[in-house]
Parts: structure tokens; C-alpha cells; sequence
């Protein structure tokens, strides 16, 4: 009978799209969950993990769906490994929108039946770096320096996920339609999250539904000691958040290469691209002041176009790419700025994977040479990841500016070996973040323009 070692806690995080991240480094993204490749994630050296289900680019059914296969395949890798004598205690994620959108509850309810059954399952949505943090149980945005409750804001009208609560117990009864209400929801204030919550996270069961303060990663990183000691005591928790509950719990050193110098990672000196698929308002600003950086190119997609021109089109774009790259200027190649209506979610998620496997295709014929790329847009870069560059793992070096990663292609990518890849949220940093992020790649290339 084999020896059994018990390993440290591992953190299993299911991101709903690529962006989660975004506050920490040298772990392993995840594009497929067969049980082998859990089983990598899960003994990787790393304290934490992500699966990338895109589930926030899906139907609520698909997204149902895919969550079970997930879960299914990770009791089985759990399992196979306990069997050889290797346990791992999981913290399960469901990592969503630091603004409120996301299948919830249908990921979490679906993780509790599969993998359940669990205590109690957290709400944190904060995410400092983007400025998200919530104060009496209320979620806000820091918009031009003043605190505006997300329902207030233009995430809370998406076509998709619109609510009308930033008080999260009032938004968990809207979501769950009134299955839990909000006077059962249990609130940590922020009293409660800098003191002393263990006895009362002793106490929870049933699953109940718990949303959580946080002003700053103090605040969690506090909270999330006493959270680990009553995990270790037998309390089976569940957590939906954002990226920073993240950094609390994997309680990582600093990352190897800094920010500023990220510029190491880019190959041979040569330009890069940009693909930007986000549309929301933030992007559209920043790419406005991308644009008029030196040794950069623009390139419109028309996406009104893709239906009835595909194959012109993306022939098109892919010419222009290849003489950008010949020049050593780097092409931004966006999406048409303006918003079409939809009659129905439906149609909306079919026109936007239409839109999605255009620009996989454009990915897919960038030049052999390309320095680095930077995708913009949550669903965009988990494409880019998955699709267009067919990575079934890669790694995080990294943050280039707060709320971006940097993964690298592997070594032996039969296209891209080792090109840098940034993971740009559509809703992360000022109007200047995509201009900042092309400048600190942008020194590799002065040397041979």
C-alpha cells in the first residue's frame, strides 16, 4: 500500500474568462480539463491553479454544462491521486467580473452539487487594482477618483447580465430570484473582516451564502488567514470573486521579472500586435490613446463585414499585418467601435463567437516572427489562449501593469515558441493602460527600428 503524503492546500480556481490572473504569477492556466491534464495542474509546484472555461462568453445551459464536465473530471483527478497515495485538500474558486456579471448562481450551484457539499460559499467581488471594493456590503467602482455603486454603472446594463443591485444581499436575491434572500445572506463588515471572524466561521453550514467587505488587500489577506484556519479545522467553503481574494490566498512572493522590464520577453526585437476585441467604453478610450503612440498601425474590422466578406476581409487584414511586421511596426487590429443590438441573448452570443473565430483566424496567420502579442477583452484573450494559439497550458510570468498578465507560449509551440502573451481585461486601467503596457514592450524594438 502506497505511502500517503498530504499536500498543502491547493487552490483550484474555474475563471469564467482569462483575466483572473491578473494579481498573481508563475502558476499554471489551464485550456483543457481532461483528468491528465488536472492532474499537471493539481501537482504543479505552484499553490494555485486556474481553468479557463470561458463561461461568462456562454448561455447560462452551457455554462451549466461545462462546469459539470469540470467538476466531474476534477473529483476524478482528486481521486486517482488519493489512490496513489497523494491527497490534496482543494479551495475551490469560481473567479467571475469584479462588476457583477457572471453566471451566478448557476457556477456555484453546480460546483456545490458536484463537489459539495460545503459550508458556506463567500462573495468577494473586490478587485483593488481595478479599483473594486465594497464598504457595508455595498460593491463600488472608483471612477475618476469618487466611489460609484457598480448598478450605477454601464456594467450594470450589460445585454447579458444587467442587474440592478450594488447592496450584495439585495443582488444575491435578485440573481437567485428569491431563493436566497437577502435577509438570510450573511454580511462580514469590515469590522468583521479586520477583527476577529473565526468563531463565527466556525458556526457556518449549509452552504449559506456570505458576502464580504474590503476596502484593501489587508482587509483579505487578514480575513483569509482566519478563513485557512477553519479549513483546517474541517469548514468546507466555496468562494465566488474576483482576482484579489486570489492574492490572499496563494500568499505569493514577488513576481521574477518586474513590470517595467517585461520588454526581456519579447523575441528577437521584432514587433508585436494587438488584437482587441473588447468594446466596452474603457477600451475604446484606451485604444484611442494606443493609437497614437509611435511605430504602431492601425487596423479596423468592419464586423458588419465578417457574415457576407470573411474570406476578403481577413486576407485583407492579414497582407496589411504581414507589412506592418515587415516595417517593425506593431498592427492593432480592432473591432468596429460601436455596440450592435440584439434582439435576444442569443443572438448576441452567436454574433460574438462569429466575430471571436475571425479574429482567432487572424491569430492564427500573424507572422511566424512576432515579438509579443497583447489581447484585449476578457472572452477575447481566453480565445487567444485556447483558439487562436491552441495552448492547452501556459504559464503566468507575471503582471505588466496592475490587473494585466503575461503568459508565454511554450518553449516548443510550433508557431509562437516562447511569444509573450498579454491578458488585458476590457475593463482594467486608465485611458492611458494599453499605450503604457506597448511601451514597456516597445524598448526591444529600438535597438532594430
Amino acid at each position: 500500500m502506497p505511502e500517503t503524503r498530504v499536500s498543502k492546500n491547493k487552490v483550484i480556481v474555474l475563471d469564467d474568462d482569462p483575466t483572473g490572473s491578473q494579481t498573481v504569477h508563475s502558476c499554471l492556466l489551464l485550456t483543457r480539463w481532461d483528468v491528465e491534464t488536472l492532474k499537471q495542474g493539481l501537482l504543479d509546484a505552484a499553490p494555485l491553479f486556474f481553468i479557463l472555461t470561458n463561461t461568462r462568453g456562454m448561455s447560462a445551459a452551457h455554462a451549466a454544462e461545462l462546469t459539470r464536465e469540470v467538476c466531474i473530471n476534477l473529483r476524478d483527478a482528486l481521486d486517482e491521486l488519493a489512490v496513489s497515495g497523494i491527497n490534496i485538500n482543494p479551495l475551490l474558486v469560481s473567479r467571475s467580473d469584479s462588476t457583477l456579471r457572471g453566471h451566478y448562481p448557476v457556477e456555484t450551484d453546480v460546483i456545490a452539487e458536484v463537489l459539495g457539499p460545503f459550508d458556506a460559499h463567500f462573495m468577494v467581488p473586490a478587485f483593488f487594482e481595478g479599483g473594486r471594493k465594497t464598504i457595508n456590503s455595498t460593491h463600488y467602482l472608483v471612477v475618476d477618483g469618487k466611489d460609484v455603486a457598480v448598478h450605477k454603472t454601464e456594467f450594470a446594463r450589460d445585454s447579458v447580465f444587467a442587474y440592478s443591485h450594488s447592496y450584495l444581499p439585495d443582488y444575491v436575491e435578485e440573481k437567485t430570484r428569491g431563493r436566497i434572500t437577502a435577509s438570510q445572506v450573511e454580511r462580514f463588515d469590515l469590522q468583521d473582516v479586520r477583527g476577529n471572524s473565526l468563531p463565527r466561521l466556525l458556526e457556518l453550514h449549509d452552504n449559506v451564502c456570505c458576502v464580504v467587505d474590503s476596502e484593501t488587500q489587508q482587509d483579505l489577506n487578514h480575513f483569509c488567514n482566519q478563513l485557512m484556519q477553519a479549513a483546517q479545522q474541517g469548514k468546507h467553503f466555496l468562494f465566488r470573486s474576483a482576482a484579489s481574494l486570489l492574492t490572499a490566498l496563494a500568499q505569493l512572493p514577488p513576481q521574477p521579472v518586474a513590470a517595467v522590464k517585461m520588454h526581456e520577453y519579447v523575441r528577437g526585437g521584432k514587433a508585436g500586435a494587438v488584437i482587441v476585441g473588447s468594446h466596452v467604453k474603457k477600451t475604446t478610450q484606451q485604444l484611442k490613446q494606443l493609437l497614437q503612440q509611435p511605430q504602431i498601425t492601425g487596423i479596423e474590422i468592419d464586423v458588419e463585414k465578417i457574415k457576407t466578406q470573411r474570406d476578403q476581409l481577413l486576407a485583407d487584414i492579414i497582407t496589411r499585418t504581414e507589412d506592418c511586421h515587415a516595417k517593425n511596426i506593431t498592427p492593432v487590429i480592432y473591432t468596429s467601435r460601436t455596440e450592435i443590438q440584439f434582439d435576444d441573448q442569443q443572438s448576441r452570443l452567436a454574433f460574438g463567437e462569429q466575430v471571436s473565430a475571425f479574429l482567432m483566424a487572424v491569430v492564427r496567420n500573424l507572422p511566424r516572427t512576432t515579438g509579443f502579442l497583447i489581447s484585449k477583452g476578457g472572452i477575447t484573450s481566453n480565445d487567444v489562449l485556447s483558439d487562436g494559439l491552441a495552448l492547452r497550458t501556459s504559464r503566468v510570468v507575471g503582471q505588466i501593469l496592475a490587473g494585466c498578465s503575461v503568459v508565454r507560449c511554450p518553449h516548443d509551440h510550433p508557431r509562437y515558441p516562447d511569444m509573450p502573451v498579454v491578458i488585458f481585461p476590457g475593463n482594467v486601467g486608465d485611458d492611458q493602460a494599453l499605450a503604457t503596457v506597448f511601451r514597456r514592450l516597445a524598448p526591444a524594438l529600438e535597438a532594430v527600428t
